[in-house]
């Protein structure tokens, strides 16, 4: 905390934030059109005479750069920062001297009782309701000789995961001061090793703003970030304001320490500051011409839909942005990072899409990031769309073309055949595989960003009225199937054939060519109750329920037997775990109902398959079956084992526990040459050689 009378010196901006050396804390920020500036100092959260420390340019500037050393601040110290004068209001500017402003580099934000969205968006003062930083002091934290996983990606299968969502629900088990934290997360860790899961992929924990939602509603998702290197407060178990950190970094050493990497789904497309008429916290107060994207009338351009477009073209921006990854990957060990709308990166500050954008090329060429891995939602809500042309080799991409692909197939679409035996091998025709490797595609059915895949299989149509937006948001086009009744029903027969949809996008899933991702909660059939946009839903309907019903016990059994073909492969010489490695090989022949004679007419709603795993010597089957009718289908030889018999690992058209062989028992035998398929049905066969 601040000690009075306070001594200061111009100190530096080797780093900037504010960074406790010595007997004090170096304060550094960025303020190029800055003429003075003020450090404040605030004794409390509800502080409204703070102690002011007024920055002229001779003394306390170097360039760009505002810095200054005060002895006496230790951890702890509640400060924030006001352009005091600036050397410009052209038009596209916000400088307001008695707006109380964020550091952007600040480590730990307080909303206090008396923050108010509303009222900072409104000109002068905001000190009343204002956000604050706290100094941190990360030097002392015990990490315990942590390792990060590293897992491959032919044996990677990422879990989406909301932090809140994932424990807040009363079925949790947890005690109230647990749920909906990172400690509960810690909690959870036997789940998630027993699932198989080798990834949380954890939806925004940069502190954003929980007003930032319609009256009436909260901010849930955390795609409005108000800062983008302090962890999200409300998240942690601990009221101080320094165990944020500590909590956040336990989490990941405990997921670590149980074989799972923690991956971030990070927002550098915006900022909670929203539109022209949105609140003045941080970025719009200190440049905003820098920091955003404007128009030719010196508005925010909206690529984000979210209100604001961050300029990830300006030096300052890049540099923050690449200041951020690099912090969560030195200083809390994160494995990786999930980029939304990662297209508006390669926008100018202009808006137009550049050819060789300076930010995306600096991340996939950063040392600093070399054994991370790069996810890109590679498309944003200005139409612009990359997914196949992010530049940089070791992006990796969300491949919503599978998703749509491969519902559009389980749905019973007519025509969908060819481009799901695309999107099975890997989607060359995206991804170019002489120029890149199996593992491009992340492969996913269903996200935070739409229907469970328990309201895939049981709604035609979106159900948003509680958003209080007149069921407007959300996306209209699911490709989705009641399966013959919206919503719940009693009808054994619809459940019945909905769960095997479910099995069957599972199957599907784990076996293509590429990434799996798997959505929180979609292994035990949670649902929203047809709602494909929970973004301001933080109750019951978007948390995970952990009291499933009997469908939902059924499929969590299914899945972990599933998962194990994946994670545990080199345990299991027979496991089929992904079709990468055939590819790689090149041997892979089609089928039909009859062996290497498969039907790509527009009226075919069945595929068959062989490929080769050189890597287990084992050749494997599998069919496809998305009509509404059985096939019987003829076996094709195992080509690399004529002499041998196929046998079964999973056919989700069979009664469980049938339907799926646990990894490591014997697998029945298929010794007849025709095989009976199930309407709607996945069917996976191996064959090795007998020793």
């Amino acid at each position: 905390m601040v000690s009075s009378p306070k001594k200061l010196s111009a100190g530096h901006c080797r780093q900037l934030g504010a960074t406790p050396e010595g007997h004090g804390t170096n304060f550094a920020i960025w303020g190029r059109l800055a003429k003075s500036m003020e450090l404040l100092l605030f004794h409390s959260e509800k502080d409204e005479q703070p102690d002011i420390i007024t920055l002229s340019e001779e003394e306390y500037r170097s360039g760009y750069y505002w810095h200054v050393y005060v002895t006496g601040v230790t951890a702890g110290q509640l400060y924030a920062w006001r352009v005091k004068e600036a050397f410009s209001n052209a038009p596209g500017t916000h400088f307001d001297p008695e707006k109380v402003l964020l550091d952007p580099y600040g480590r730990r934000i307080v909303l206090s009782e008396n923050y108010d969205r509303q009222l900072s968006a409104k000109p002068g003062s905001n000190l009343h309701c204002c956000a604050k930083n706290v100094v941190v002091d990360l030097r002392h934290y015990d990490w315990e000789d942590d390792h990060y996983p590293r897992h491959p990606l032919s044996r990677s299968v990422i879990y989406e995961m909301h932090v809140g969502g994932f424990t807040k629900d009363p079925s949790s088990g947890l005690p109230d001061y647990l749920r909906g934290t990172y400690a509960g997360v810690i909690s959870k860790i036997p789940y998630l090793q027993e699932l198989g899961i080798t990834a949380v992929e954890l939806l925004p924990v940069f502190q954003f703003d929980p007003q930032d939602a319609r009256p009436g509603k909260s901010n849930y998702w955390g795609y409005s970030p108000m800062g983008f290197f302090a962890p999200h407060a409300e998240y942690s178990s601990v009221g101080s304001h320094l165990g944020v950190l500590t909590e956040f970094r336990d989490m990941v050493k405990a997921l670590h320490k149980a074989n799972i990497e923690v991956i971030l789904d990070v927002v550098y497309n915006h900022t909670a500051e929203g539109g022209d008429d949105g609140p003045v916290i941080c970025f719009r107060g200190l440049d905003n011409d820098a920091f955003y994207t404007l128009d030719e009338n010196y508005r925010n351009t909206n690529y984000s839909g979210c209100g604001n477009t961050l300029d990830a073209s300006h030096p300052m921006t890049k540099k923050m942005i690449t200041d951020s990854l690099r912090f969560w990957r030195e200083e809390m060990h994160v494995d990786g990072f999930r980029f939304d709308l990662a297209a508006i990166l390669s926008r100018d500050g202009y808006g137009q899409p550049m050819n060789d954008p300076p930010t995306i090329r600096t991340i996939d060429n950063a040392y600093s990031l070399a054994d991370t891995k790069l996810f890109a939602e590679a498309w944003d809500a200005g139409g612009l769309y990359l997914v196949g042309k992010m530049v940089g080799d070791r992006w990796r991409e969300w491949n919503g073309r599978f998703r749509d692909d491969v519902r559009r197939f389980i749905k019973g679409d007519d025509g969908m055949v060819s481009a799901f035996a695309t999107r099975l091998i890997g989607s060359p025709d995206i991804y170019h595989p002489q120029y890149s490797d199996p593992y491009k595609s992340l492969n996913f059915i269903t996200c935070h960003d739409g229907f469970t895949l328990w309201d895939l299989v049981s709604y035609n149509q979106k159900h948003n009225e509680e958003n209080g937006e007149d069921n407007r948001d959300g996306n209209n086009d699911n490709y989705s199937w009641n399966h013959g009744i919206e919503g719940p029903t009693d009808d054994p027969q619809i459940n019945t054939l909905r769960l095997r949809q479910v099995k069957n996008f599972f199957v599907i899933n784990l076996l293509a060519g590429g990434t799996p991702m798997i959505q929180m909660g979609d292994e035990m059939l949670r649902t929203q109750s047809g709602n494909n946009n929970v973004y301001c839903q933080d109750n019951p309907t978007s948390w995970l329920n952990w009291q499933p019903g009997l469908h939902g016990r059924e499929m969590l059994r299914f899945v972990t037997e599933l998962m194990r073909y994946r994670s545990v492969l080199k345990e299991e010489p027979r496991a089929f775990f992904s079709l990468a490695k055939a590819l790689e090989s090149a041997q892979m022949d089609w089928h039909g109902v009859l062996p290497f004679q498969p039907d790509w007419s527009k009226d075919s709603h069945a595929l068959g398959l062989t490929a080769y795993d050189p890597g287990h010597g084992a050749d494997v089957y599998a069919f496809f079956n998305a009509w509404w009718k059985p096939l019987t289908v003829t076996l094709p030889t195992p080509p690399h084992y004529p002499q041998e018999h196929w046998q079964r690992v999973c056919d989700t058209g069979l009664l469980p526990p049938v339907d799926i062989t646990p990894l490591g028992c014997e697998y029945t035998d298929v010794r007849t040459v025709e095989y009976q398929t199930v309407p709607r049905s996945v069917v996976v066969l191996v064959c090795v050689q007998n020793n």
